[in-house]
């Protein structure tokens, strides 16, 4: 049989339980292929039906039928295209299995082989791995079913390469991180050259919890040449066509979209996070402390990039401490962002309290306690908008504070979201300069003033942190990389200043775990991927 098929990659944004929502989404999508693209065959990304990751839904047996109903309902109602879909397989264990749908007939069903168990993934805590290839034909061509992790190693591919497969279709769940995007794409072309057959990878897109799902959907040919990558962070419906006798790949049109700056891409990760954390979990709205330093205003251009200016609203904390310049720079903000935006002044509940505890204060000299407080008064203020509104709160903190304790537990670490929480303080920088590079949203002093806290007269974070070109490389080598002391020593830094940092990094485990979520986009956040223990002698 000559000619080419016509395959739909369905790059959309699932929400994990929504199986009848989900469905929903298969049965439009595949209507669309199918009469507007005249695609052959359609391609849901991995566990399609429970949106990714389901995490303990799986152990409930309200999930099981909830699944069960919603796969049946995709096969009955979906006629005139083959689809391939992604859902869990309940038998005496659960599966992680995809299955090839066409006129209401269940063609073969294939179950992950690979299930990865690091860093965010924990798939055996609740899969059972397959164990046979699956190689059939699909409208003449003879394909190869693979799921995720399964393309990450040479063991599938070069099985299905010895059954005599032209291609390999891969859907997936692959959330972003920075330079996740060539780390895959560098995973293929290996895949590639080792078994001389293309690939059709396709990935979620969407954020859940504190995972984002960047889509970059992709498709290779036998030579290694990427025909297709869909936009990052994008939805989208995406056709590439493969010629049944050769299994060469070709995209009519594009689109072969350019890899993003490091900054862009974090950006639009953090935005689409931002707006499906708000969006799904059924918040009219946001509140955001905004203070005139670096890390409120960059919070604030992300919430109104996500969300729109109208949902979102500024609170001005202002108190004896406080700058005229930090008061002008966050209305600025505010305002060239569009946001309504309040002041509200900590210094009568600031009062009140050191008068409440003044006798239990008596003889002690002022500390980091005053400070605290003035931190907790601004949380009580966010958090009672909060409740009155319905708006949630969103934290401002960034990764290096979020790492050593430079945080107010039941202060400005209270809140529903922490957008910029995986972000160094370095980070934070690049991203505000990006922005501004969109549209001037954040004043040059914000960028360009010493950061501070405005607990105290004159402070600096420089008063009790490292500089951040300092602290940032050695946050990143033991919290990413798992250096030692020694190890870090070696790259040139003072080794009293990292045993310090990293005593204060150990320290803080208790405020971290008492921490709202945030967007994760490094190799390793404080989230699912870190697991220290609180009480440790180590």
């Amino acid at each position: 049989m000559s000619g080419t098929i016509k395959v739909a990659l369905a790059q959309l944004n699932f929400t994990v339980g929504d199986m009848d929502g989900n469905a929903s989404r298969v049965l439009a999508a595949s209507a669309k292929a199918r009469d507007e693209l005249h695609a052959d065959l359609i391609v849901f990304p991995e566990l399609t039906l429970t949106g990714y990751p389901p995490e303990d839904l799986l152990f409930h047996s309200g999930l099981r039928n909830r699944v069960e109903n919603s796969f049946d309902r995709v096969r009955q109602e979906i006629t005139g295209i083959t689809v391939l879909i992604g859902y869990p397989e309940f038998d005496d264990t659960i599966y992680n299995t995809i299955a090839l749908i066409r006129d209401g007939e269940v063609i073969t069903t294939y179950r992950k082989q690979i299930l990865p168990n690091y860093g965010v993934f924990d798939e055996k805590r609740y899969f059972t791995p397959g164990q046979r290839t699956c190689v059939l034909p699909v409208h003449g061509c003879p394909v190869a079913l693979t799921i995720c992790e399964d393309i990450w190693e040479p063991g599938p591919v070069g099985g299905a390469r010895a059954a005599g497969a032209k291609l390999v279709l891969n859907p997936t769940a692959s959330p972003y991180a920075i330079d996740k995007q060539d780390h895959r794409e560098q995973v293929m072309r290996e895949r590639v050259a080792e078994s001389g057959l293309p690939i059709v990878y396709v990935n979620h897109v969407g954020g859940q919890d504190e995972l984002v799902f960047d889509g970059s959907s992709t498709a290779i040919d036998s030579n290694g040449n990427f025909v297709l990558r869909a936009p990052a962070c994008v939805e989208g419906i995406y056709l590439v066509e493969i010629d049944r006798e050769t299994g060469q790949l070709t995209s009519p049109g594009g689109p072969l979209s350019q890899t993003e700056s490091l900054a862009e891409s974090v950006y639009d990760a953090i935005v689409l996070g931002v707006r499906d954390y708000v969006h799904k979990n059924g918040f009219p709205g946001v509140i955001v402390g905004i203070s005139g330093g670096i890390d409120s205003a960059l919070t604030l251009a992300i919430a109104c990039d996500a969300l729109g200016a109208d949902a979102v609203r500024g609170v001005l904390m202002p108190s004896r401490y406080t700058a005229d310049m930090s008061i002008e720079d966050a209305r600025a903000e505010a305002d060239l962002l569009g946001a309504e935006h309040h002041s509200i002044s900590i210094e009568p509940m600031f009062e009140a309290a050191l008068g409440s505890l003044a006798e239990m204060f008596a003889g002690l000299a002022a500390d980091s306690t005053e400070e605290n407080i003035q931190a907790r008064c601004r949380g009580i203020i966010l958090m009672a908008i909060s409740n009155k509104t319905g708006r949630m709160v969103l934290t401002t903190g960034n990764k290096s504070e979020m790492a050593v304790g430079y945080a107010t537990l039941y202060g400005d670490m209270a809140g529903g979201f922490a957008p910029i929480k995986d972000c160094s303080k370095t980070l934070v920088y690049e991203l505000a300069r990006y922005r501004n590079t969109v549209s001037p949203v954040i004043p040059e002093r914000v960028l360009t003033r010493p950061p501070s806290a405005e607990l105290a007269p004159d402070q600096k974070d420089t008063d009790s942190l490292p500089p951040y070109a300092v602290l940032d490389p050695i946050l990143e080598a033991f919290i990413e990389e798992d250096c030692s002391v020694d190890e870090i020593e070696a790259r040139g830094f003072d080794r009293k200043t990292v045993v310090r940092v990293l005593q204060m990094v150990k320290r803080n485990e208790y405020k971290r775990r008492q921490a709202p979520p945030g967007v994760r986009v490094s190799r390793r956040g404080f989230g699912r991927d870190w697991r220290y223990p609180i009480t440790s002698g180590y």
